[in-house]
């Protein structure tokens, strides 16, 4: 059986289901997917795209933390998107949290996400 841990930080936005932040199995870390929920209150934030995107980024950043990494560990990032036009603000945004080399990534225009949101992203991390 590998060695397997949930990971829980008060740093970012609580699960609101059945599901863990994170699951980390040996050194390998399975991060749940984030919306713009500010963690103290568990309420959207107010802002625009971009804001959505920091703070989404700034939710994972605290998991990963958790988790003993960082954004730069993550090597595999699924990011879903309501408007594709949004494409370029995402990657504006990303570079101010990430540096190359960058991670392996899909982008995913859904129709909806969980309580309006706008943005989501999801990683697969490596310590």
């Amino acid at each position: 059986m590998p060695n397997r841990a949930v990971i829980k930080t008060d740093r970012a936005p609580a699960a609101a289901g059945t599901y863990s932040q994170a699951v980390k199995v040996d050194n390998t870390v399975y991060l749940s997917g984030q919306i713009a929920l500010e963690p103290e209150t568990q309420q959207m934030i107010k802002g625009d795209f971009s804001d959505e995107v920091r703070q989404v980024f700034r939710n994972l950043s605290a998991v990963c933390e958790a988790s003993d990494g960082s954004l730069q560990h993550i090597v595999k990032l699924n990011l879903y998107i309501t408007d594709s036009s949004n494409f370029a603000a995402v990657n504006e945004v990303m570079a101010e949290f990430f540096e190359e080399p960058y991670p392996a990534r899909a982008t995913v225009a859904v129709k909806e996400l969980p309580l309006g949101a706008l943005f989501e992203a999801e990683a697969i991390m490596v310590t």
